[in-house]
């Protein structure tokens, strides 16, 4: 029996799958569950036309972000903090600064789509 799968199923595959299994797992484990769905030939087309329109996004999503980082390569941001004795913070410097940064900067970026190695960052550095 020929299944797509809705949902990533442990020991047989991920999602939009096409997968062949035995018919009393597909037929009253798989489908009852929702997990899976008859690979028919409609089925397939619009796997197919679904795959399509996701590459197609992610590939517009690429792009954009590949845009946006070469304008951000260019900026040089600096980031003013309190200090206590050697080249320690007062506090951190995390992402919601550096977006507020980028913001002054002239670009805006969530705060979701920015990653500061180790979480934040307490010391001073250049």
């Amino acid at each position: 029996m020929e299944l797509i799968l809705r949902q990533d199923v442990e020991n047989l595959g991920f999602k939009d799958d096409v997968v062949d299994v035995k018919n009393g797992y597909g037929r009253n484990f798989l489908i009852p569950t929702g997990q899976a769905i008859l690979a028919t030939s409609s089925a397939k087309k619009v796997l197919a036309e679904n795959l399509k329109q996701r590459a197609y996004k992610e590939a517009k999503l690429i792009e954009d972000a590949n845009t946006l980082a070469e304008t951000i390569k260019g900026y040089e941001i600096k980031i003013a903090s309190k200090t206590g004795s050697g080249d320690k913070l007062f506090g951190s410097v995390n992402n919601i600064d550096l977006a507020a940064a980028l913001a002054k900067a002239g670009t805006e970026l969530d705060k979701k789509f920015i990653k500061v190695v180790g979480g934040s960052v307490k010391r001073l550095g250049k």
